[in-house]
Order: structure tokens, then C-alpha cells, then sequence
């Protein structure tokens, strides 16, 4: 079904923040938008509070009646919700059209100049930075993301421009649905190892995500990746680091809470570049967006003012209080590597400073696979308080706990096991120089109560 067909769009699994992207442009188009998801959230509040009709019980009478017409009703479902599921099985029995979100995100790339940004981690950064960039500029674009930017408190963005931002998502080979004009390939440490199996396997899926790139398109990928690319003819290729590449940073000044970098290109360079979100882990992110942004046409002017005004994602090292005495902030970090970076840009932005990390693990298979890698990368800091494993699609695992993470710390590290519900009163017991809430997982949803605790504190 093509998209200018449809006049309902029905999303099983409405409550996603990819799913939510794509909810909000059909919103924005006017057609009628529902669906279900498992539990009330505030972004299924506020999807509702735009027009969606969300319910939360999985019940097929439930659907609207505008979504029960498979001539005109676009199906869209997200690859967490089971096969079994009720309202998945009648929408199939019935004969609707029915798509992956990343089958419909393809469906755009084609429509518009794809400007993607793939890999295991810094993916919603910098898309989110590139997305800034090219809105803020001449060119403009749309953007589907993966996280809330904080310029726009949305992670969406809808303008007639040709180009179109998406954050390209590896989880179940989704980005192979794409069809980029250009794309960042970030990183490929092996992560989703329930869906692929093998190291080998993942890096794999991203070589055939390379061959997906429009000719004439360009591929800019960090340099030094395991994986080997495979490009159609015509694509341009660039590496990009922090300190070496076709792109990379030069005269690096972190000071008094800035930073501030010349950014170095094979184009046009950029002198004097002022970092929006003043964060070490941003420095290359920030390289690959303006690369990006560059190849499309922004000018040198466009690249240093969006970077300058650039104020971040929700959850990605998002600071909720920021004293000379107390730092509380909230990191979506869930991989070894992300939890590594995050944790070594907390120390190096508080060398002297005692560092505590609440942190939630996400899926029994990650932790399973990854928890001495966890332990090392959480070592980093002073103190860790480790809650139970957030299961999200999964079911547990016998033996896999997160004890496995908590008895691999450092020796002399200072370390507790907490159920989540007790965080709350563990946060009003104590006082903290520097705290910082880890996982993608629901710990997020007491951030909020913590920040209130913290300055009824102070």
C-alpha cells in the first residue's frame, strides 16, 4: 500500500520512541491514528493528548472503527510485540497491509534523500545532531529519531525539504528496509546477540546495510571497525575519529565546563567549533554529523552554529541538576562499550569527584553475554548500586542475574544489589557528590523523583 493511499495508520506497539516518530507524522498528515500498547507512559500520554487513540489491553474490539478497513488502514507493529498477539493475528487473518516500522521508514528514504546514521552505539546523538544541523540550515529536513532532542521536545521533525534524518536501527536487521542517500556507520560492537547469534553474523547485516547505499551517496564510518564494507558503484566512502580521518578534531579545548574544537575536512574546515552539549563522547559525534550535514551542503556558518546550538537528547547523558555541590543525571547507556564512553566522560568532566551509578541491566541475553564487560566498564566509577534485569521482551534465564555483573567489580569498588523498588528510599538516605542513572530500561521513570529528592536535599 502505497502511503498516499491510507487513511488510518494502526500501530501495535504504540508506545516505542521509534514507533512514536512515525505516529506523529501521520498525526501531523491528518489521518486517523491508533493503536495498543502494554502499559501508559509519558510519551503514550502525550501521543494521546496529539490525537492518537491508544488503548492498553489487548483486546481486538478495542480497535477503532477507522482501522478495521484493510482497503485504507495501514498496519504498522514493532518486532518486540510476540507472533501470538491478538490484535497482530486478527489485522493478518482480516488481510491488512502490514509493516515493520522500519519497512515504512524505507518506504520515506526512498521518497527523500536518506540521510541515516547506523551503529551499536552514538546513533541518536548523532542523528539528532545532524537532524539540528540541516533544520536550523537552508537545506532543512525531516527526522525520525530515537530519542526526544531537547531543541524541539520531539523526535520528530516534518518539513518539505527532500532530506529526511533517520536514526537506522540494526536491532532485527531493521536497517536493511533502508535505502540511505548517505549514512554514518558509528560503530559495530557486537550487540543483539539473541537475534543474531554470532559476532560474525551481526558484523555481517552491517556489510549488506552497506550495499544499500543510494550511488552517488557516501558512506562515513569511524575508522578502524571490525567490519568490512561493500559499496555499490559510484558511493563515495570518508572514515571519520576523534583525532585522525577524513574528518576528524583538531586544537581540542576542554575548559570550564566548554569545549571547543577545529573540525577538520577533506570539504571545507571549520575553526573554532563550540560544542551545544559540552560533553567529551559528543566531540565525535559531532564530527560525523557535520560530515554528514557537509555532504549535503551546509555551509561552514550552518555547521558551527548548529553544533553551537545543539542542547542534546532526553535520557543521553542528560544532566537534571548541575551544582557546585550535587550532579544528578540520567544516560541511556546499555552496552559495555556506551556504558564505557559514558562513565569515562563523567570522569574526565569530574576528575576529583566521587562517581556513583545506579545502574539497571537490560535483557537477561545482554547481561548474559556481556557481564564482565559490564563490570569493567562500571568499574571506572567509585560506587555502583545494580538493580534486577529489566526483561523487556524476554523471559529470565536460569543463573543470570545481576549478581553476575556485581561479583565481577573491581576489588575495592564500593557495591550494593537493590531491588528498584527500593531506589527511592535508598536516594533519600543518602547524600551524593556525583549520581548518574544507567539502562534503557524503566529506572527512568523515577528520574523525576530522584530530582526532586536530591534538591529537597540541598
Amino acid at each position: 500500500m502505497e502511503i498516499k493511499d491510507i487513511k488510518a495508520v494502526y500501530f501495535v506497539g504504540a508506545g516505542g520512541i521509534g514507533m512514536s516518530a512515525i505516529a506523529r507524522y501521520f498525526l501531523k498528515k491528518g489521518l486517523v491514528v491508533a493503536g495498543y500498547d502494554k502499559t501508559p507512559s509519558t510519551l503514550t500520554r502525550q501521543l494521546e493528548l496529539e490525537g492518537m487513540l491508544i488503548h492498553y489491553e489487548e483486546n481486538v474490539s478495542l480497535i477503532p472503527e477507522a482501522c478495521r478497513q484493510p482497503a485504507t488502514c495501514q498496519v504498522i507493529y514493532t518486532p518486540a510485540i510476540p507472533d501470538n498477539h491478538q490484535e497482530l493475528q486478527y489485522f493478518r487473518k482480516e488481510g491488512f497491509d502490514i509493516q515493520k516500522r522500519a519497512q515504512v521508514l524505507g518506504t520515506l528514504t526512498r521518497q527523500h534523500k536518506g540521510l541515516c546514521v547506523a551503529g551499536t552505539h552514538g546513533k541518536t546523538t548523532t542523528s539528532t545532531m545532524c537532524a539540528h544541523i540541516m533544520h536550523q540550515s537552508l537545506l532543512d529536513c525531516n527526522a525520525f529519531l530515537g530519542g526526544i532532542s531537547k531543541n524541539y521536545g520531539t523526535n520528530y521533525i516534518l518539513s518539505d525539504s527532500d532530506y529526511v534524518v533517520i536514526e537506522a536501527d540494526e536491532f532485527d536487521r531493521s536497517f536493511h528496509w533502508l535505502s540511505p542517500y548517505m549514512t554514518v556507520i558509528t560503530a559495530t560492537d557486537p550487540d543483539h546477540l539473541d537475534i543474531y547469534g554470532t559476532k560474525e553474523a551481526y558484523l555481517e547485516s552491517f556489510r549488506h546495510y552497506t550495499e544499500l547505499i543510494q550511488p552517488e551517496g557516501a558512506l562515513i564510518i569511524h575508522r578502524d571497525l571490525e567490519m568490512q564494507e561493500h559499496l555499490p558503484s559510484g558511493v563515495r566512502r570518508y572514515d571519520y575519529a576523534l583525532t585522525e580521518g577524513d574528518f576528524h578534531a583538531e586544537n581540542i579545548r576542554i575548559d570550564n565546563g566548554e569545549i571547543t574544537f577545529d573540525f577538520i575536512s577533506p570539504i571545507e574546515s571549520v575553526r573554532n567549533v563550540e560544542l551545544g552539549q559540552p560533553v567529551p563522547i559528543n566531540i565525535e559525534n559531532g564530527i560525523a554529523a557535520m560530515a554528514m550535514a557537509q555532504l549535503a551542503g551546509c555551509t561552514a556558518d550552518e555547521l558551527r552554529q548548529g553544533l553551537k546550538t545543539y542542547e542534546g537528547v532526553e535520557r543521553r547523558f542528560d544532566f537534571k541538576i548541575k551544582t557546585d555541590r550535587l550532579v544528578f543525571l540520567s544516560d541511556y547507556a546499555h552496552h559495555p562499550k556506551e556504558i564505557y564512553q559514558s562513565a569515562r566522560s563523567i570522569r574526565e568532566l569530574y576528575k576529583n569527584r566521587h562517581i556513583t551509578a545506579i545502574f539497571q541491566p537490560h535483557l537477561y541475553t545482554r547481561t548474559r553475554d556481556f557481564y564482565k564487560d559490564f563490570a569493567d566498564a562500571l568499574s571506572l566509577l567509585d560506587e555502583v548500586i545494580l538493580t534486577e534485569i529489566y526483561p523487556a521482551r524476554e523471559q529470565p534465564i536460569e543463573g543470570v542475574t545481576s549478581q553476575l555483573i556485581y561479583d565481577n567489580l573491581r576489588p575495592g569498588i564500593e557495591k550494593q544489589l537493590v531491588s528498584k523498588s527500593q531506589v527511592l528510599d535508598l536516594v533519600k538516605s543518602r547524600s551524593f557528590d556525583v549520581l548518574i542513572v544507567l539502562g534503557a530500561g524503566d529506572l527512568d521513570n523515577q528520574v523525576p523523583q530522584i530530582t526532586e529528592l536530591l534538591n529537597s536535599k540541598q
